[in-house]
């Protein structure tokens, strides 16, 4: 065994199989839904063998069927991808949405390629297979870069995919084709490049390499709250743990509420993560948006100082790609006691936010003073998500220097009709007059009532 945890005499996988879980259909009863790719892996296996010397009991490739997450499981994922000879993604639009898919790849890729003799012009060792149509998908950058002809494996594999051809039995002899094609390629590609076995990486810690290619999948969830450590003497602890992103304002309903937006954001579609408020405020405010956000307030936290003057600025800044949602469980009896008092300060804090809160949006009103049940955070979630991502891709779509112009405003056209105000032509700032509605995202839940 070499230091790379590999033995040189050990025969090395032709293939890696990489693909999506298919979770399974709610019905009870349903059959498994990676049963497919699992005939798919061994009519591969079969057909790489009959191409190859590969002696007997000696591993032809690799594919995850154990869905475990753990140590020992990133473990033998990592050590496969440092190994494999050649790396096969199942391309579906499930595949370029899964954060393992886009792992395995990174790990595979970070591993140098060298054409196998001076005439091979191969550089890479990948060989995509679609196992759904992805004409009417945009492919991530890394897969749209990657030159391959799909055409070899037969018109029908082009239009309907490999899972179309396998379970359909018209489909039969293409299947046959495109699996021995396919196997042919892979034996191909393994014998005309070098790729040195790799070191074992930290499968856990790895980027996806889809997520550069689209950020508006991403979502990043910002808690500001309180942990156990920090909370007032007049708050109870029931509801806050040992991190801020702990906070659990509908206890016992649900889960800690960052956790229940990311399983609510992931049915969206979107890859979240959850971060503090106070670690990410500073690069908010600066306008160093990297993807769409979420910011879950308690309004308990607006009592500190130091955290009201971040969300003062916040409010300030215009960061309309970010959402604001405010829990506040009134079957919780301290927030019932402080709804008004606290209510108010959130009003004062987000007094632009709030503007933003006029109808708008799917015909928004603005809506209950904060969200007092479970179940009304899950009917706005996906809502404000959806809002913060229409931002965020207005704003990187529009050229920095070159603004659009300003809306018509009918008080502007009387004041070039009757002169300058008190302020100039020009009022202050952060003067509220009342006409316009804003762009940005108000907190659902809207004004304290």
């Amino acid at each position: 065994m070499n230091d790379r945890g590999w033995d040189e005499d050990d025969t090395r996988p032709y293939f890696f199989l990489s693909y999506a879980h298919t979770p399974k259909a709610g019905a009870r009863g349903a059959g498994d839904p990676n049963h497919w790719v699992r005939q798919l892996y061994r009519d591969l296996c079969e057909a790489v063998l009959q191409l190859t010397t590969v002696p007997a009991g000696a591993p032809v490739g690799f594919m995850d069927e154990s869905m475990h997450q753990g140590e020992l499981w990133a473990e033998r994922l990592s050590q496969e991808l440092a190994t494999c000879r050649v790396f096969v993604p199942l391309y579906s639009p499930r595949y370029f949405n899964s954060v393992p898919c886009g792992q395995e790849w990174y790990a595979f890729t970070r591993r140098p390629v060298y054409p196998a003799n001076i005439d091979s012009e191969r550089t890479s060792g990948i060989v995509p297979v679609l196992w759904a149509p992805m004409s009417r998908y945009r492919l991530p950058k890394v897969a749209s870069e990657l030159q391959f002809n799909h055409a070899g494996f037969g018109p029908d594999y082009a239009t309907e995919g490999l899972y179309a051809l396998m379970k359909l039995t018209y489909f039969r002899s293409a299947y046959e084709l495109a699996v021995h094609r396919l196997a042919a390629r892979i034996v191909q590609v393994a014998e005309e490049t070098v790729i040195p076995v790799g070191r074992p990486m930290d499968f856990n810690s790895l980027p996806s390499a889809f997520n550069v290619s689209a950020p508006t999948k991403q979502l990043r969830i910002s808690v500001l709250s309180y942990h156990q450590g920090e909370l007032p003497e007049d708050r109870s602890s029931d509801y806050y743990g040992a991190k801020r992103t702990d906070w659990h304002p509908y206890r016992p309903s649900g889960s800690p509420i960052a956790q229940h937006a990311v399983r609510l954001a992931r049915q969206l579609g979107f890859q979240p993560t959850v971060h503090e408020f106070d670690d990410e405020a500073e690069a908010i405010i600066g306008g160093e948006a990297t993807a769409p956000g979420l910011l879950l307030l308690d309004r308990w936290a607006l009592r500190d100082e130091r955290r009201r003057e971040l969300v003062r600025r916040f409010d300030r800044s215009d960061a309309t790609w970010v959402s604001v949602l405010e829990p506040w469980n009134l079957d919780d009896p301290e927030c019932e006691e402080r709804e008004r008092e606290l209510g108010e300060l959130s009003d004062r804090i987000l007094r632009i936010t709030r503007r933003a809160s006029r109808p708008s949006f799917l015909g928004a009103t603005g809506g209950p003073p904060g969200l007092t049940t479970l179940d009304e955070f899950d009917d706005a979630l996906p809502r404000a998500a959806m809002k913060a991502k229409y931002a965020f891709e207005g704003r990187t779509r529009a050229e920095p220097d070159d603004p659009p112009p300003p809306r018509p405003s009918l008080r502007d056209a009387f004041r070039r009709d009757a002169g300058p105000g008190p302020f100039g032509q020009d009022d202050h700032p952060d003067r509220d007059d009342g006409d316009e509605p804003g762009d940005g995202m108000a907190p659902v839940g809207g004004p304290h009532r």
